[in-house]
């Protein structure tokens, strides 16, 4: 029984993780404050399901929000610089 639950927790998990980093990658009204807001509202929510593992949110769950954020709008800083010239 108390496997279910964390399988369950896990799952609940997953999706919350998966459907922040998309909507990171793809919102193109999300600005970079927010996004960075975005990370730490799952942070709460993934310790409040695992209260013991902020560790290992910052080894690796942080990484995984940390390249979609850099991608996304070091791109747009890029874009941004290229039309300048």
């Amino acid at each position: 029984m108390e496997l279910e639950e964390e399988n369950k927790r896990i799952k609940i998990m997953r999706i919350v993780v998966d459907l922040n980093l998309q909507t990171i990658a793809t919102d193109p009204d999300l600005t970079l404050e927010e996004a960075l807001c975005q990370v730490e509202i799952v942070k709460k929510f993934v310790l409040n399901l695992f209260p013991e593992k902020e560790s290992a949110f910052e080894l690796i769950l942080r990484p995984r929000f940390m390249r979609i954020i850099k991608e996304r709008y070091l791109q747009n800083q890029l874009k941004e610089f290229e039309n300048e010239f």
